[in-house]
């Protein structure tokens, strides 16, 4: 299983960060650590929030947490804040890392075609059923 700490000196900076957002609640370090973590697991894995593994803590409440935090427009100050820092480039990852589901690009679901997997095969651009989503793919 992939399980990637954020390194002690990434952290700190961004903790520091959090404690100062005034729409981010930090709360106690070891559960805010684990829950930007779990984000970065999911960021990196493409996996579906379900699968969260159970170290991260419930997955729907990291989801709720994260979804609240995207409203707040937590993840984009935290990129505005970092964008420009080298050191934090394995902690924010970018649109590169994060991994669609098969259906997101048009894919069958459970064997049955659906209409965008018919029109791949009429040569239709796939670029056009991308992620969409209010929040920006670079969010950590």
């Amino acid at each position: 299983m992939f399980r990637k700490r954020i390194a002690d000196h990434q952290w700190q900076k961004l903790y520091t960060f959090l404690q100062g957002h005034p729409r981010a609640y930090a709360g106690q370090e070891e559960k805010c650590r684990r829950f930007v973590e779990a984000v970065h697991w999911i960021l990196h894995t493409g996996a579906q929030w379900r699968e969260l593994p159970e170290i991260y803590g419930k997955w729907n409440s990291v989801f709720k947490r994260f979804a609240r935090w995207d409203e707040n427009g937590v993840w984009a100050d935290m990129f505005k804040q970092f964008a420009q820092d080298p050191e934090m480039a394995a902690v924010m990852p970018d649109s590169t890392v994060v991994r669609a589901h098969m259906s997101a690009a048009g894919g069958s679901k459970k064997g049955a075609l659906s209409q965008n997997s018919a029109q791949v095969g009429a040569g239709t651009d796939s670029a056009a059923r991308s992620i969409s989503s209010s929040m920006p793919l670079v969010c950590l």
